[in-house]
């Protein structure tokens, strides 16, 4: 082979050699796009840092309780009537004693009058009578003294003696009358009390049923008819709410708690456990239920505070401070746990739990503070392996206040 041919040779050899390696790396180019457009997406999560701060294990009530007062009364005159004077509004403040309302009376009255009549006669004549067994105690003695001289007879002496006695006896008679209309004009009294109707202790007027010129009558017994007043001491205020037998038997008086409010969103207020119904209430189609009352230990904080509104009460039965703790809803079947690792990618930890609750759990291993766990378990794709992203930064929730459980 000739120079000429041999270097045309070797440089068309060299041609095939760049083509050939030109093709293959954009072969591999294809492919390596092929693979990007087709891998796997990564899947947006929600996550939570693990936190250190406190867990409690709480009980709270099964249904809805109610703001109670703990004085309420739902007043009415004993007497029934016709209502002359209406002295309160609803909205009143009253003091202890105070009238609220009175019934048409002038009957009542006008006996208590005549009582009083006849009590001056009782005692005008018990004056009478005294002086005149005064007077004949006073004979007998004379005529004793002038027995002795010889001057009159025994039996004059009977006489003055069985006189004195008589008058005696009247004396006491008209004591007894006297007796008898002061008795009467308390009876009088009486009947005007049942006319008056007053507050037995301070507080608020919650209801009024009736106008003036009505007429009010008696609750026949087993009848409950509506009160004329409704009366609430709203000093002194507490919860009461049903709890589930299995977990009432945990409780014990004075333990702490919290209340919430409908009213007060987003806010709860320290409590403590005021008293534990003694028996187990068995409405029919619900759970057995305990009655428990938390009373507030601060109600100036709920100001405003009315009786009746819907509460719910939790009651801590035991709490740990400073613990490692994740979520509950991150938590998997067979306490697992998913974490976001540093390389974006999805993986499982076992868990040893402590104290939970709905919204904290406990977590004594299997996950250190600032690691990231997975709260976004429904969705699809949200699995072991996985690639994922966040929603957005991974910060861990700040305890505003202790966490609560139902």
């Amino acid at each position: 082979m000739n120079k000429v041919n041999f270097c045309s040779w070797r440089g068309q050899s060299g041609g095939l050699a760049l083509g050939l390696t030109l093709a293959l790396a954009v072969i591999a180019l294809i492919a390596a796009s092929a693979w990007y457009l087709t891998r796997p997406k990564p899947v947006t999560v929600s996550v939570s840092q693990a936190s250190v701060g406190r867990v409690e294990n709480t009980v709270a009530n099964t249904r809805a309780g109610s703001v109670m007062a703990c004085r309420r009364a739902k007043l009415a005159p004993p007497a029934g009537g016709r209502i002359e004077k209406l002295n309160v509004s609803e909205g009143d403040r009253v003091r202890p004693g105070q009238v609220l309302l009175t019934l048409w009376s002038d009957d009542v009255n006008a006996r208590e009058r005549m009582s009083r009549q006849q009590l001056q006669t009782a005692k005008a004549r018990l004056r009478e009578v005294c002086e005149l067994a005064k007077a004949s105690a006073r004979d007998a003695k004379r005529a004793d003294e002038l027995r002795e001289r010889s001057f009159i007879s025994q039996e004059a002496v009977e006489r003055a003696r069985t006189d004195a006695a008589a008058k005696q006896a009247a004396c006491e008679s008209a004591g007894a009358q006297v007796a008898e209309a002061e008795a009467r004009i308390q009876a009088s009294r009486a009947d005007i009390d049942r006319t008056v109707l007053r507050a037995p202790f301070a507080g608020i007027v919650a209801e009024v049923n009736g106008e003036v010129g009505e007429y009010l009558t008696p609750s026949p017994p087993g009848i409950p008819t509506l009160p004329a007043v409704d009366l609430i001491d709203d000093s002194c205020l507490y919860v009461s709410a049903p709890i589930d037998e299995v977990d009432a038997a945990q409780l014990r008086v004075g333990m702490t708690g919290r209340i919430t409010l409908d009213a007060y969103r987003g806010q709860h207020f320290p409590g403590r456990v005021r008293r534990i119904a003694p028996y187990v209430l068995a409405v029919e189609k619900q759970a057995r239920t305990v009655e428990v009352e938390v009373e507030f230990d601060q109600p100036g904080e709920a100001k405003h505070l009315l009786v009746g509104y819907s509460a719910d009460i939790e009651i801590v039965l035991n709490g740990h401070d400073d613990v490692v703790r994740v979520p509950t809803p991150a938590l998997m079947p067979g306490n697992r746990v998913l974490v976001l690792g540093a390389g974006g990618v999805l993986e499982e930890r076992k868990i040893q739990m402590g104290l939970s609750n709905w919204e904290f759990t406990e977590a004594k291993s299997g996950l250190n503070k600032g690691d990231r766990v997975v709260t976004s378990l429904e969705r699809e794709g949200v699995k072991a392996g996985a690639r994922a992203t966040t929603e957005g930064p991974a910060t861990g929730k700040k305890e505003a206040a202790p966490a609560q459980a139902q």
